[in-house]
C-alpha cells in the first residue's frame, strides 16, 4: 500500500507524540520514585534504557535521512546544525543521568531531558518537515521508510551505531557489546559487566551518545550475574568478625532509612573508617549488586564480599578490608600543603566540569594536588579517575556534604603519570 506524502508527514509527527508520551511516562515514573524517598534506581535505570533503546536510535536514524535531506536547503542548514546538536545534548544528558548520585540528581536531569526533547520535536515538527513537504525533491514516503529501517536495526541488538555509516567506533562498540552478551550467556555476567563499564569509561567523554547505549547494554548485562559473582573479591579463609588481635569488629551498617543519595556515602565512609581484618555488616531493602561493583572500581583486590541474606525483605552482606592493604599512598604532598591547588566548579556548567577537572589534573606538577569543591559528591568522577588513570592517582574526602562537598586529588607517590 502507497502512501501520500501528507500521510508520511504525519506518521512520523504521530511518532514523535509516541516518543513525547513514552518520555512523560518514564520521567514520571522517576519523580514519583524521588519524591517517595525510596529507591529511585530502577526507575532511572528504566529510562536510560528507554532513551538508548527508543529516542537516541530515533535521532541517529532522522541525521542519516531527513536531516540529510534538509541539509542540501540552504535556509535550513542553521536548523539542521542546531537540532543535530540537541541530539548530541540528549545523548549526553541520558549519560548524566546513568551517573547521576542520587534520586533528587536524577530527577533534576529527567526533567531537562523532558523539556529538551519536547522544544526539539516541536522545531522538528513545525519547521523542518513542513520545509521538506513542501520541497519537491524531497520524497517523505522513502525517507519514512529508511528511517523505520534503520531504527529498527538499532533495537535487535546492543549495537552502537551504523557500521555502513562510515563509524568504525560503533562498529567496534557493537562487536564488543555482542561479545559480552555472549560471555554473559555463557555463565560469565560478571565479567561482561566489566567488560561493558571499560566500554563505557572509554567513551563515556569523546562518544557520549556510544557511551548512554553501553550503559543501557549494562542493565541487561547485569541482570545475568548471578547473585554471588564468581570473581567477587571474597576471602573463603578470611574470619568473619575477627579484627585484630580476633577480637570481634563486625557492626551492623542498616541505611534503609537513609536517603538514597546518602547511603553510598555513609557506605563509603563506614569502610574508609577499617582497620585492616575489620568489617561491618550492611543492611539494605535491595540487592546491592551495583555497589558491589563500585567497590570493584574503588578498592580492587582490597575488600571481602559475604552475602549473608538475600532478600526478599532485607539483603544482609558483610563488607571487610583485607589485611593485606594495597592502596596507593596519598600524594608526597599531603593534604592541606602548599601544592594543593582549591578547584570550585560549583559555577560552571555541569556539562563541562569533567572537561574542567581533567585538564587542570594532567597539568599538575607530580607533586602537586587538586582540592576540588563541588556542589555534590563527585562518585561518577571517581569512577572516571579509576579508568582514565588507574593506581595512578590518589582520592580523599575533606568534606562529604551536605552542601559541599571537597575532594583531594593527587597523584600517587612514585606511581607513572598516563
Amino acid at each position: 500500500m502507497t502512501i501520500t506524502e501528507t500521510e508520511a508527514l504525519e506518521a512520523m509527527r504521530s511518532h514523535h507524540r509516541a516518543l513525547e508520551d513514552g518520555l512523560r511516562t518514564q520521567v514520571e515514573a522517576l519523580d514519583r520514585a524521588a519524591a517517595g524517598g525510596g529507591p529511585h534506581e530502577r526507575a532511572a535505570a528504566a529510562l536510560v534504557a528507554y532513551l538508548a533503546d527508543e529516542v537516541l536510535p530515533h535521532a541517529e536514524a532522522e541525521e542519516h535521512t531527513l536531516y540529510r535531506a534538509a541539509g542540501t536547503d540552504g535556509g535550513l542548514a542553521g536548523t539542521v546544525r542546531e537540532m543535530t546538536a540537541e541530539h548530541r545534548a540528549l545523548a549526553a544528558a541520558a549519560g548524566r543521568l546513568a551517573g547521576a548520585a542520587g534520586a533528587a540528581s536524577a530527577a533534576e536531569q529527567a526533567g531537562q531531558i523532558a523539556v529538551l526533547f519536547t522544544a526539539h520535536v516541536a522545531k522538528e515538527n513545525e519547521i523542518l518537515l513542513p520545509a521538506l513537504l513542501a520541497e519537491p525533491a524531497a520524497d517523505l514516503t522513502a525517507l519514512l521508510g529508511e528511517m523505520h529501517r534503520r531504527t529498527g536495526e538499532a533495537r535487535h541488538v546492543p549495537r552502537a551505531g551504523d557500521p555502513a555509516a562510515g563509524d568504525p567506533q560503533a562498529a567496534v562498540l557493537s562487536l564488543l557489546l555482542k561479545a559480552a552478551t555472549e560471555l554473559a550467556r555463557a555463565g560469565h555476567g560478571d565479567r561482561a559487566c566489566q567488560l561493558a563499564a571499560s566500554a563505557w569509561a572509554e567513551l563515556r567523554e569523546p562518544r557520549p551518545e556510544l557511551a548512554v547505549r553501553v550503559t543501557a547494554a549494562l542493565h541487561g548485562l547485569a541482570r545475568q550475574v548471578p547473585a554471588g559473582p564468581a570473581t567477587a573479591s571474597l576471602a573463603a579463609s578470611h574470619a568473619r568478625g575477627a579484627g585484630p588481635g580476633g577480637q570481634t569488629a563486625d557492626h551492623d551498617l542498616d541505611v534503609r532509612d537513609l536517603a538514597p543519595a546518602q547511603r553510598h556515602e555513609s557506605i563509603f565512609a563506614a569502610y574508609g573508617a577499617l582497620v585492616p581484618g575489620a568489617g561491618f555488616v550492611l543492611v539494605n531493602d535491595h540487592d546491592p549488586r551495583p555497589l558491589r561493583y563500585q567497590f570493584e572500581a574503588e578498592h580492587p583486590g582490597e575488600f571481602t564480599w559475604d552475602s549473608l541474606e538475600a532478600g526478599p525483605e532485607a539483603w544482609r552482606v558483610r563488607i571487610g578490608r583485607l589485611a593485606a592493604d594495597d592502596r596507593a599512598p596519598v600524594g608526597a604532598g599531603g593534604p592541606g600543603s602548599g601544592d594543593d591547588r582549591e578547584l570550585d566548579v560549583r559555577e560552571i556548567a555541569h556539562w563541562q566540569r569533567h572537561d574542567v577537572i581533567f585538564s587542570t589534573y594532567r597539568a599538575l606538577s607530580p607533586r602537586a594536588a587538586i582540592v576540588l569543591v563541588n556542589d555534590h559528591d563527585p562518585l561518577p568522577l571517581r569512577y572516571q579517575f579509576e579508568a582514565e588513570y588507574p593506581g595512578a592517582f590518589t582520592w580523599e574526602y575533606l568534606q562529604a556534604g551536605p552542601a559541599e562537598w571537597r575532594v583531594r586529588i593527587g597523584h600517587a607517590s612514585g606511581r607513572p603519570r598516563q
